[in-house]
């Protein structure tokens, strides 16, 4: 085999349709575009959602809810993680910073510590927030809780 031997599969190329090359081509004339309107005509393009006069899905829709622009995401940390930080990168003391270093939190995330899952050593956290029930769990094991 050599590479100018190489050829598609036999059926896996098509020749493109040549419309606009004369009546005798059989795409001559209108050029596949039908008679009149702005569909027809060069430059034509649609709206974003417009469904051809039928009311839009997205005016179609029931608008609920509210949503607050003040809103304040925090980005979850449970205890079980926290604890596995710890011994990954042997660390006595969780902070933002720490998180932000070692690629596990962005720059400008608010953190959160949940209480799922166990501490089996002492810490010292320092965080955005955190739940009543992790700090409950942190503070038994004799660390620290400092809100940033």
């Amino acid at each position: 085999m050599e590479l100018h031997t190489l050829k598609p599969a036999a059926g896996a190329t098509k020749n493109r349709k040549r419309i606009a090359r004369g009546p005798g081509s059989g795409k001559g004339g209108t050029s596949t575009r039908g008679h009149n309107g702005a569909k027809s005509r060069s430059g034509w393009k649609s709206k974003r959602g417009f469904e051809g006069g039928q009311m839009p899905l997205q005016m179609r829709l029931p608008k609920r809810g509210f949503t607050n622009p003040n809103r304040v995401e925090f980005v979850p940390f449970n205890l079980g993680r926290l604890q596995a930080i710890a011994e990954k990168y042997s660390l006595t003391s969780i902070t933002v910073e720490n998180l932000i270093e070692k690629g596990l939190a962005r720059k400008n995330d608010r953190i959160k510590i949940l209480g799922g899952g166990e501490l089996s050593s002492k810490l010292d956290v320092t965080v955005h927030a955190i739940s009543a029930g992790a700090k409950a769990a942190v503070e038994s094991k004799g660390g620290n809780v400092n809100l940033v």
